[in-house]
């Protein structure tokens, strides 16, 4: 065996090794609960965001927007970034950008995220957090990358042709996203752990690589606050998504609600139940229902009970417009408002960026690059 063939070997059973240390971390050390999260909120920085991509829908509001708006609430130090960069992961143009991105921060503010304290920010804006991605990316190895499931459910459903570069080192330019304002907190579904564990991963590597010369570490080790929130259905029955063609925006007016509700499947059996196994189709529309009105969905199936898909749909239109009818009023008023919009960006731009640079330096200090 050659020393260039030793050492790829050698460099594969630490990977594997690591990855194996990963796997056991998930369920220990590096989720934090809601009880521990509550003790103290104060003590934690979240990161957080979303790609602009086209307008945010409810499954958005009831997945991630209604919680970054409690942990904001709670006190918790949050960071919401406009992934604009990572929009050309999965995608050969970023089509109308700069609309989509106002947009999202229309959403953020809509939905209660308040700028005095939550920093709003995008990537294009903040060129120090992009830069961290360079030495990140010498921590990782290629094998590490291929092994990423949620990478490759992307690349499955990518529709580029070929996998760009981009695509495959998407979870560095998340660890940069996560590390650069040193958040210590994450919020994710289960199926995002494993680029959270990518982001520890980067964090101990360059910890023990570069420490601080009293030893002390450069980043903290990022947990993950898993989500409890209900996954919303499309009206055709599969995931809500912005690129399906199956989702109630935000901005829907309360017309455009009841037509996109009017469309949605259903099935044959006239009594309504709440079923998300057997009935999904009913069923999703049931929780949506109950969510709007913070009951259980089991009694919203109950009341309408045979009245069929007629009656389970004006249920549903009636409780979505009801519910969402101040958020919608905001969103019009911030809407005639597009500096305010910019001036957001900016400020949050502002920010991002004396916390990138301070955190940039201190990089290439301790690894001897000043």
């Amino acid at each position: 065996m050659t020393t260039t063939d030793r050492a790829t070997t050698d460099r594969a059973t630490t990977d594997r090794a690591d990855a194996d240390r990963a796997d056991a971390e998930l369920t220990a050390t590096s989720v934090l609960t809601a009880a521990d999260l509550n003790a103290d909120p104060g003590a934690h920085r979240v990161l957080t965001g979303d790609r602009p991509t086209g307008p945010l829908h409810l499954g958005h509001y009831f997945g991630t927007l209604q919680n970054r708006v409690r942990l904001q609430d709670q006190g918790v130090e949050m960071f919401v970034l406009v992934a604009d960069y990572q929009v050309i992961t999965d995608r050969d143009v970023a089509d109308r950008l700069a609309e989509h991105t106002e947009n999202l921060v229309l959403d953020y503010l809509a939905a209660g995220l308040d700028p005095e304290r939550a920093t709003i920010f995008a990537h294009s804006a903040v060129p120090a957090l992009n830069q961290l991605l360079l030495p990140f990316l010498s921590l990782v190895s290629v094998a590490e990358l291929s092994r990423n499931p949620t990478v490759k459910d992307e690349i499955a459903h990518s529709s580029q042709a070929a996998v760009s570069g981009l695509m495959f080192t998407y979870p560095v330019h998340q660890a940069a996203d996560i590390l650069f304002c040193k958040a210590d907190l994450v919020p994710v579904g289960q199926d995002q752990l494993p680029h959270l564990e990518v982001a520890r991963t980067v964090a101990r590597r360059f910890n023990e690589r570069y420490p601080h010369a009293d030893g002390s570490a450069v980043f903290p080790r990022p947990r993950a606050l898993l989500s409890d929130a209900p996954m919303l259905l499309g009206t055709d029955g599969g995931k809500m998504s912005k690129s399906r063609g199956n989702a109630i925006p935000l901005g829907a007016d309360e017309d455009e609600t009841s037509r996109i509700i009017r469309g949605a499947k259903t099935d044959a059996e006239r009594r309504i139940t709440y079923d998300p196994t057997g009935r999904p189709e009913v069923s999703g529309l049931v929780l949506l229902a109950a969510l709007c009105q913070d009951r259980l969905p089991e009694a919203i199936a109950e009341e309408i009970g045979d009245g069929g898909a007629a009656a389970l749909k004006r249920t549903v239109t009636e409780s979505v417009n009801e519910y969402f009818r101040p958020l919608r009023a905001r969103r019009a008023e911030l809407a005639a408002d597009r500096g305010h919009l910019r001036q957001v960006l900016r400020a949050g731009a502002e920010r991002a960026n004396a916390i990138a640079d301070a955190t940039l330096a201190e990089v290439r200090e301790v690894m001897g690059a000043v």
